[in-house]
């Protein structure tokens, strides 16, 4: 940018509390914080508060120097120069200064010790722009006027462009751009943020998630977390969400509230959707049904392989998983299973039942948690079918579920490894 001069950086510790004076030396107050506008490209300094007030802003375009004893206004003050507070505004201190941001670029949490300002000079104005937050031990003994002790320590900054408030006080504009960056994250980063929060915080975050993504950030919670913060939602959304999850996980949230509760959240569900979670909640604890999904792929036995994937391809967003695929009657009785990989490569007029299996690993809603691990670690599953006595299939139990189960300690990064190595083992049939 032409013309552009920068002043000076400093810090927003360095600022407050520091006299005002105008052009003729009078003191007309102290700096107590300053007005911040974010534009889309740089949050910058709009105003000086320099009374209790939110009405009379001293405009930024009035200052003409500052140093380490004061600021000076280029004019003469005149209180009818000042002006209010504007809605697309906040104040940095109150808004950042020991707060809780998101690090959108570590994906954490961190806490505001200081904020680094530049002021710079352009057309004969003069613009105060926020270039980070200092989140290091140094900026807080910055503030307490000992950063002389650790003058050897770096300083820690996160650049405005990767700051996220737990507070929306910004402008509709910046707030787009944070939902934008928030989608970049991983849902365990996200889920991560949301268990580090205290209850407020995770309020406020969760508000401004899209469905989509505080479903994906609860499907990598603990479950105490995720009953947490579906009872910190209101009712309406809390049912949307848990009507969007798997139903296998949203029958665990629901069998952790009280039996008010979750039958005022299944009230307002699709009756489909709540009829599908209540059917998973009459299952004890520790029985295969209480970890079974019904969302699997069943398909006719009397179709063709080319039948078959288009109808893949239009159940499949809905399924748990798409490796395995069922063949069923009429009765949604259990006759053969196939892999994804054999329904690929068969020629397009083949039926599924000259393709499947009909030797079927397979269990009952009714049998343990071991029974399922022992079954699914013998024969190298990534899924194995749950029947009734008349082998109607009820649904189906993954191999994520039961290492969770088996390994609720370990890091998930380590159960998705297990079950990478678990694919890589499978061979043939409907191991693969």
């Amino acid at each position: 940018m032409e013309d552009l001069k920068v002043l000076g950086e400093f810090y927003f510790s360095q600022l407050l509390n520091k006299p005002i004076r105008d052009a003729e030396g009078r003191r007309i107050g102290r700096l107590l914080d300053l007005a911040i506008r974010w534009d889309g490209v740089s949050p910058h300094v709009t105003g000086i508060r320099y009374t209790k007030g939110i009405h009379d802003l001293i405009p930024i375009k009035l200052v003409s120097s500052w140093d380490q004893n004061d600021m000076r206004l280029n004019i003469t003050f005149d209180p009818r120069l000042t002006c209010p507070l504007q809605e697309d505004e906040t104040f940095i201190g109150k808004w950042l200064l020991d707060k809780q941001i998101i690090d959108l670029e570590g994906s954490r949490l961190v806490r505001v010790n200081d904020i680094s300002l530049s002021w710079v000079s352009h057309e004969q104005q003069n613009y105060m722009v926020l270039l980070a937050v200092d989140i290091g031990v140094r900026g807080l003994f910055r503030r307490l006027g000992v950063e002389f002790l650790l003058s050897r320590i770096e300083n820690k900054f996160v650049g405005s462009q990767y700051i996220k408030p737990l507070e929306n006080r910004t402008s509709a504009l910046q707030l787009t751009r944070e939902k934008e960056q928030l989608r970049q994250l991983h849902p365990a980063d996200i889920a991560d943020l949301i268990e580090d929060m205290d209850y407020k915080q995770r309020a406020d975050f969760l508000n401004v998630l899209d469905s989509q993504q505080a479903i994906d950030a609860l499907a990598e919670m603990e479950l105490d977390t995720q009953v947490e913060v579906i009872t910190q939602m209101d009712e309406e959304r809390a049912s949307d969400i848990l009507e969007e999850m798997p139903p296998d996980e949203a029958a665990d949230i629901l069998s952790e509230l009280s039996s008010e509760k979750s039958e005022e959240l299944l009230s307002l569900m699709e009756s489909d959707d709540a009829e599908d979670v209540r059917e998973l909640m009459q299952y004890e604890e520790n029985t295969a049904g209480s970890l079974m999904t019904t969302e699997y792929i069943g398909l006719p036995i009397w179709i063709t392989a080319e039948q078959a994937i288009n109808e893949l391809r239009r159940l499949a967003p809905e399924a748990e998983t798409i490796y395995y695929l069922y063949v069923v009657d009429e009765q949604e009785t259990l006759e053969g299973v196939l892999s994804l990989r054999e329904l690929i490569i068969a020629s397009p007029e083949t039926t599924l039942k000259d393709l499947m299996h009909t030797k079927i690993v397979k269990i009952s809603p009714y049998d343990d948690h071991q029974k399922v691990a022992d079954l699914i670690h013998k024969y190298g599953l990534l899924a194995v079918p749950v029947v009734n006595s008349e082998d109607q299939i009820l649904g189906i139990i993954t191999v994520d579920d039961v290492l969770e189960l088996l390994m609720p300690d370990r890091p998930r990064v380590e159960i998705y490894s297990t079950l990478i190595a678990r694919r890589r083992q499978a061979k043939g049939g409907h191991g693969e």
